[in-house]
């Protein structure tokens, strides 16, 4: 593919400072870009490399400095980036229909220009919408409903009648529905009791490799519009997760759980279960939440705290050990002072 800058301005809604006409085939990253591509810059401490890159142009902010060369002046060089690499990089596959290997049953509801590959398996009652892509080794249970323009990657499991949105991206590996984790302790024995809710994702949310979603033990856990969710993530039966939250890697949620919307979970996060954390909240990497969280903030450390908190008591702690030798000899000193 070959576009002029202007045409890139055009489709970003950007403005070209330099040679509108400048031809690119390609995109690089801002040291290796070469001759033809278009490279970004986002961070401004990176700017001297703008300087030494043999990029054809350069997506930055209004008013940084280009150093002459042809640049795409746009707010948000990284999300600039993003679209032009779905434009060169990502176009829609054509539709592969039901192809041999691949087990649908008669009662299942298909969307125009599905693609389901070998080995996959397609349960009865199940409707998937338009342009769905099912690779091989999915398996969807019974009465379960795909939305439109869903692509779901090798091996993931869509357990009996959760629902699925649209625009939703699930990686390989990943388990929806699966039974939640609850026994009634019977004696010595624990007995399992029925977890017979579903799991609802809503539209454009993605689900890492390996992630677990439980089902609810009655109801629905719901996973909202937009939430982002690294591999390895393990959510409980009953839990809502809100709208356009970032939950990464090695994250785990209790159940019945409620996470409010625009909430970030960083790496190692562990939530107790039955709480709740308000709208717009970040934890910091291995935080420990074991309250609910009822004010928007940055917190980390286990038990979480707000984080200029969590930071004072980080500093202090290398000196607890100077700091009881000190007071243990505070203790002896006043001791002696008394007799």
């Amino acid at each position: 593919m070959e576009k002029t800058l202007q045409e890139l301005a055009d489709y970003l809604g950007a403005k070209v400072v330099g040679d509108p006409d400048a031809v690119v085939c390609g995109l690089g990253p801002l040291d290796k870009a070469g001759a033809g591509e278009l490279t970004f810059l986002a961070n401004p401490k990176y700017a001297d490399k703008v300087r030494e890159s043999a990029a054809t142009a350069v997506i930055m902010p209004p008013g940084g400095n280009g150093f002459g060369k042809n640049v795409i002046e746009v707010a948000n060089p990284q999300l600039a980036f993003a679209r032009l690499l779905e434009l060169f990089y990502c176009p829609a596959p054509s539709p592969r229909g039901v192809m041999p290997g691949a087990h649908v049953s008669p009662s299942a509801t298909l969307g125009s220009d599905v693609s389901i590959y070998p080995g996959a398996y397609v349960g009865e009652g199940v409707t998937l919408g338009n342009r769905v892509v099912i690779h091989p080794g999915v398996v969807i249970y019974a009465g379960c409903s795909v939305g439109d323009d869903v692509t779901l990657h090798a091996n993931v499991s869509i357990r009996e009648g959760c629902r699925i949105g649209n625009r939703v991206i699930i990686h390989n590996g990943a388990v929806i529905g699966s039974d939640g984790f609850g026994y009634a302790p019977d004696g010595k024995k624990q007995y399992k009791i029925p977890q017979i809710g579903i799991v609802v994702i809503e539209d454009d949310v993605e689900i890492g490799a390996n992630t677990t979603i439980d089902r609810a033990a009655l109801e629905q856990t719901v996973i909202g519009r937009g939430t982002k969710i690294d591999n390895l993530v393990q959510i409980g039966h009953n839990c809502s997760v809100g709208e356009n939250c970032i939950i990464v890697s090695q994250v785990g949620i209790a159940g019945s759980t409620t996470v409010g919307n625009n909430v970030i979970l960083g790496g190692q996060v562990g939530v107790v279960g039955h709480i709740s954390i308000c709208d717009n909240v970040m934890f910091g990497a291995q935080s420990g939440v074991p309250n609910s969280v009822k004010e928007p903030g940055v917190y980390s450390g286990s038990p979480a705290m707000p984080h200029k908190e969590w930071l004072r008591m980080s500093m202090t702690l290398p000196r607890l050990p100077e700091m009881r030798k000190s007071v243990a000899d505070l203790e002896k000193r006043v001791a002696a002072l008394e007799k």
